[in-house]
């Protein structure tokens, strides 16, 4: 589950990295995924794989109410906490670097808290791709700061993260969580290794 808001002026935001993931997830593997479904809650696609299949699902009840998006679904598919992955921002972690963990707190992060006490749990995967902080002296708010959008030039950097990110999953999926982790949490980037262009 990717976090973020939805709408056309929040697609580019620090907060909505997780639903930017999803989309490129979506784009590169678009010969194994299912049309998008939709429902009032959460939009929903499946990538088919050998034997099983990974459900991959935007919340569309606004950031703060993301729980209610994770307690419908997981009723529905009878999912239980521990097979879920929430993929989000995280400003105390720089940009450029990505952090695989399973369980802790919130940090204040709304959506992170409303999904933990929906689910009564805090025992799910958590993805969290670094936005980092506004610099000290901007006087920009945190709020402002994570609702503002990514330069293009983050942008190139994200798409280079989110390849990098896909194939630490795939790690993740088949070996386990502290190989897919040690992969995952070893990943930096910066704008001197950007090449790949890529617009959603």
């Amino acid at each position: 589950m990717g976090l973020g808001n939805p709408g056309p002026k929040y697609k580019y935001t620090r907060h909505n990295v997780g639903f930017l993931f999803l989309d490129y997830l979506r784009q590169s593997k678009i010969k194994t995924c299912t049309p998008w479904i939709e429902k009032k809650k959460y939009q929903l696609f499946e990538v088919l794989e050998k034997d099983s299949s990974i459900l991959v699902i935007k919340p569309q009840t606004y950031m703060n109410l993301s729980g209610e998006a994770v307690i419908n679904i997981a009723k529905e598919k009878r999912i239980i906490p521990q097979e879920i992955l929430v993929i989000h921002d995280d400003l105390d972690i720089d940009f450029g670097r990505v952090k695989l963990k399973f369980g802790g707190g919130a940090a204040g992060h709304k959506g992170l808290l409303s999904i933990i006490s929906c689910l009564g749990s805090r025992d799910f995967f958590r993805l969290r791709i670094g936005i980092g902080r506004p610099v000290p002296d901007s006087k920009i708010s945190i709020r402002d700061w994570v609702l503002s959008p990514f330069s293009k030039l983050e942008r190139d950097i994200l798409f280079e993260i989110f390849e990098k990110l896909i194939e630490g999953l795939e790690i993740f999926l088949s070996l386990g969580f502290e190989k897919g982790s040690t992969f995952i949490n070893s990943l930096k980037f910066s704008s001197n290794n950007t090449s790949k262009k890529v617009d959603l």
